[in-house]
């Protein structure tokens, strides 16, 4: 099979249509050398030169002679390109038509020397379409660059000389998008110019080239102070004059091949994933690249700025031996500056154009001269940046032969329902092509100096393709600035630092508020509220209490910010935003008048607060309760039906929680706080949340300084005080707790001191002084007794065995423990039976009862697990090995101690996870001397 080398775009080979693996860049870069000096003799040093330029490597020529080896293998099988080694040099012998720069060269030759244009104009038609983008695509070395820009000037002279034949040949119409994006790019060539001019004035527009040449003449004055040349002022007044030599030729009636791709994003890094997505969606199931037949419509989705255009051009320019017939390309300015997107019948109107279609045919049943035309033909449409399904659909060109790419920032649903189009959502780059990204924007020696400020750019622009296209321009501009100085930058807060304030278009504020042109005013004021909602995500039914709409409106709503690529759907009922679309979005929090903004993140805290204050009741009914407000108007808190649902409420919302709290504490809603902290309390000790909890209680306890209410204060000292010693941290626990205490006592509170001797238990268990727990424990049950409250009694007449279990007073212990365990089960309390049980599992494993000391265990086990107490578990876990061991059954005793240190982990519980590894390590030891 045929072998084809490529140069002009990314560097490739193929086997047919089998792509030849060459390896990474670098080795690419050597076959690149080859193949622009192919059939040459190059010394080695001459091609260390050109493929590493100034930065050659340590050992660079072992490296040079390692990828020429893996080269040779490579082109093995082509049976037509050898790697020849001789004299200290190396030279690819390889046929120069199949490298398709030496074929476009001698393309170029043979039309400039053919006679018959038409002839002419194919042979130059043929060399254009060689091309797939930049050339040396993705290489960087002096050679390289130099390289580069020499074969961009051959292709800019051989695009010159195709389009002079064109306009002779009559081809005028067809040519009028290539030669207009042309002037964009060089806007003071006076040829290129001329050549727009002449096929504007036969296409009969004569202001429009009239109005060409005044541009050109003001610019070359203004940046040069010089007139036009003498060949295009004479051109000027034969269009002025209406001279009719300039009547165009009667137009070639031969297809028109038009090729109006804009270039392919340069340079382009990973997407991996969604081009293979892509190939599988248009070559085939199975993505296969010999496949002859490629059809069909993609939409590709995503939020602005993501990249989609550019992974759109970069598949087709891949791709573009695939289309012989041609490609089209429209942006439709759905989302843009302009303001309004383009009318699709006037993008008809310049596809025909470029398919060679005469304005006055142009004007009757367009759409089905465009079908008509697009027949059968093997060609790509590209519909850039839609708005809607309604200016794509006149724009398919109804062939099964024609593949068309859509990008829009909407799913486009009805062109996925009624037209069978694939949608390609894209989101954000990972992590290593975001490295890649900016190291190909600032050049590997840059980015390696600065590692961790190139990561931490990467998180800072949430690995968004506009965002880091920024950040890399703001370091290239400014090479001196280290990357961390722009790290910081990116930190502070807003999005000021991707912002730009004269080019729309490079600014990522500027990009994303085009999303909102076309959303409802409701729409929009949903978004900016969404910008404010404390947490990381949100549900419909808190989004219903944030901006007072019905349950159906706000999941309507979300549907529409989902459909816009403004909001991503996640499993379970969540909807986020990227960090720079909140950011974004809570920037333009302002046009919302403060009252509303207020009101409705008074709204979303009553939701929250309400429902986890719900929530703790079913976990822990037995607990005092505190008194709420009734929540404010507009807010929909939930009622959930049982204790399971309570706790996987409190499991989904937990981090909404976290962040109401700080919202209140930042808007200064002292009552907020420590309610807030107060409704986490079972939740954090069923879980195991202890750090969370110390957090939520340390600023509950600043809230309660500022609240005339001594309860609150009292409840703020002792809880703070009971998660510093779940903690260790004894010295500041005790303080807060006899703080509590002391308060308790002046405000003549015996419920408050009845907790707060329970509480100073714990500490000073936990500081290892277990006969002082136990007169606390003993002081704790006299005052819940005097009460009269059984649950707390059952608590309290717990702990005083536990404690006095611990102090050696067994037969003390067990009664205690036995009275609390009937009283907990005549309550119906599984949690304070499974710490009863858990104590006498204890009592009977320190006493020698190691049997019944396992069954307690795992009698408590079952409770903590169907009530879900994983922190109690734990513990429980942890206590069950050691009666295993002491029984010789070491496996049983690793599976618990392996278990309990898996959730000690997951918990946060340092100090606790250690104790249990040093356990696994002494059964190990064990186990090994062949000891119990």
């Amino acid at each position: 099979m045929a072998v084809e080398f490529r140069v002009l775009g990314p560097v490739r080979a193929t086997i047919g249509e089998r792509p030849v693996d060459l390896g990474h860049a670098r080795q690419r870069c050597v076959l690149a050398v080859l193949l622009i000096e192919a059939n040459q003799w190059l010394s080695a040093d001459q091609l260390l030169d050109r493929a590493w330029g100034d930065r050659v490597p340590h050992g660079g020529r072992n490296t040079l002679y390692g990828y020429l080896s893996r080269l040779r293998r490579a082109l093995r099988d082509t049976h037509e390109a050898h790697i020849v080694h001789r004299a200290n040099g190396y030279e690819l012998v390889v046929d120069e038509d199949a490298v398709d720069v030496h074929r476009f060269r001698r393309l170029v030759a043979f039309a400039r020397a053919e006679t018959d244009q038409a002839r002419a104009l194919e042979l130059a038609e043929r060399a254009s379409a060689l091309w797939r983008g930049e050339a040396l695509l993705g290489l960087d070395t002096p050679w390289t660059t130099t390289v580069r820009n020499a074969l961009e000037r051959e292709r800019f002279a051989a695009d010159t000389d195709r389009l002079d034949l064109a306009l002779r040949l009559g081809r005028h119409s067809a040519l009028l998008p290539e030669l207009t994006d042309r002037t964009t790019a060089h806007p003071l060539n006076e040829h290129v110019t001329a050549q727009l001019m002449l096929a504007l004035y036969r296409a009969g527009r004569q202001a429009e080239a009239l109005d060409q040449y005044r541009r050109l003449r003001a610019r070359l004055a203004d940046e040069l102070g010089a007139e036009p040349g003498s060949e295009l002022r004479r051109l000027h007044q034969r269009i002025l004059s209406a001279d009719p030599d300039l009547t165009a030729p009667e137009e070639d009636r031969s297809p028109v091949t038009p090729r109006q791709l804009p270039a392919a994003p340069a340079p382009f890094t990973g997407r991996v994933p969604e081009l293979a997505a892509l190939d599988r969606a248009l070559l085939g199931a199975s993505g296969d690249a010999s496949g002859e037949v490629v059809t069909g419509t993609v939409a590709i989705g995503g939020v602005g700025g993501i990249g989609k255009t550019w992974l759109a051009l970069s598949w087709a320019h891949r791709n573009l031996h695939r289309f012989p017939d041609g490609q089209l390309f429209v942006d439709l300015q759905g989302f843009s500056p302009a303001g309004d997107p383009v009318d699709p019948a006037d993008a008809l109107r310049g596809f025909l154009a470029a398919l060679g279609v005469a304005p006055d045919r142009a004007q009757s049943n367009p759409d089905v001269l465009y079908r008509s035309l697009m027949a059968g033909r093997r060609a790509l449409v590209v519909l850039d940046n839609a708005a809607t399904a309604d200016q794509v659909v006149p724009l398919l060109p109804g062939s099964p032969t024609c593949t068309v790419l859509v990008t829009s920032r909407t799913s486009l649903p009805s062109l996925i329902d009624r037209h069978g189009a694939h949608h390609l959502p894209l989101g954000v780059l990972t992590p290593g092509e975001s490295r890649a990204l900016l190291t190909s924007r600032l050049g590997a020696h840059r980015t390696d100096a600065e590692p961790d400020a190139v990561d931490e750019l990467v998180g800072l622009c949430g690995r968004h393709p506009l965002a880091l296209a920024i950040t890399a321009r703001h370091a290239a501009t400014r090479p001196r600035l280290p990357l961390a100085e722009l790290a910081a930058e990116l930190r502070e807060p807003g999005l000021d630092a991707l912002d730009h304030e004269t080019d729309v278009t490079a600014s990522l504020p500027a990009v994303l508020s085009w999303s909102l042109h076309r959303l409802t005013a409701r729409q929009r004021m949903v978004f900016v509220l969404l910008g404010i909602a404390p947490g990381p995500d949100i549900d419909v039914p808190a989004a219903a209490s944030l901006t007072g709409l019905t349950t159906a409106e706000a999941r309507r709503a979300l549907r529409v910010l989902e459909d816009h690529s403004l909001l991503d759907r996640h499993p379970h009922g969540r909807h986020a935003m990227h960090d720079l679309v909140r950011a974004f979005a809570a920037s333009a929090a302002d046009q919302l008048p403060e009252p509303e903004r207020e009101a409705a993140l008074e709204r979303l805290t009553d939701f929250h607060l309400h429902t986890a204050h719900h929530a703790e009741r079913l976990l822990n009914p037995h607990r005092p309760e505190i008194r709420l407000d009734p929540p404010v108007p507009g807010s929909r808190p939930l009622r959930l039906p049982d204790r399971a649902a309570a706790l996987a409420w409190m499991d989904d919302h937990h981090l909404h929680l976290l962040a109401v709290q700080h919202t209140a504490a930042t808007r200064r809603r002292h009552r907020v706080v420590w309610q807030i902290a107060w409704s986490l309390g079972t939740f954090h000790r069923l879980r195991g949340h202890v750090h969370d909890d110390l957090a939520v209680w340390q600023a509950a306890a600043d809230a309660a300084a500022h609240l005339p209410d001594p309860a609150a204060r009292i409840l703020a000292h002792r809880l703070l005080g009971h998660a510093l010693a779940e903690l260790e941290r004894h010295d500041r626990a005790i303080t807060h707790l006899h703080r509590a205490l002391a308060l308790a006592r002046e405000h003549h509170d015996l419920t408050q001191q009845a907790h707060t001797q329970h509480a100073l238990t714990w500490a000073w268990e936990q500081h290892g002084d277990d006969h002082r727990a136990l007169e606390h424990a003993r002081h704790a049950l006299d005052l819940f007794r005097a009460l009269d409250h059984p649950v707390w009694e059952a608590t309290a007449l717990n702990m005083v065995g536990w404690y006095a279990a611990r102090v050696g007073e067994y037969d003390d212990a067990r009664e205690h423990c036995r009275a609390a365990l009937d009283l907990y089960r005549r309550h119906g309390d599984p949690d304070g039976e499974a710490d009863t049980l858990d104590s006498f599992g204890w009592i009977e494993h320190h006493t020698g009862h190691h049997r019944e000391a396992i069954d307690h265990y795992r009698q408590a086990l079952a409770l903590y697990r169907t009530v879900g107490n994983t922190t109690e578990a734990a513990d429980t876990l942890n206590n069950l090995g050691h009666p295993h061991t002491a029984l010789g059954d070491h496996t049983r005793a690793r599976a618990a101690w392996q278990e309990a240190l898996d959730l000690y982990r997951r918990q946060g519980r340092h100090a606790d996870a250690e104790r249990v590894q040093a356990h696994l390590a002494d059964l190990d030891a064990a186990v090994r001397r062949g000891t119990t």
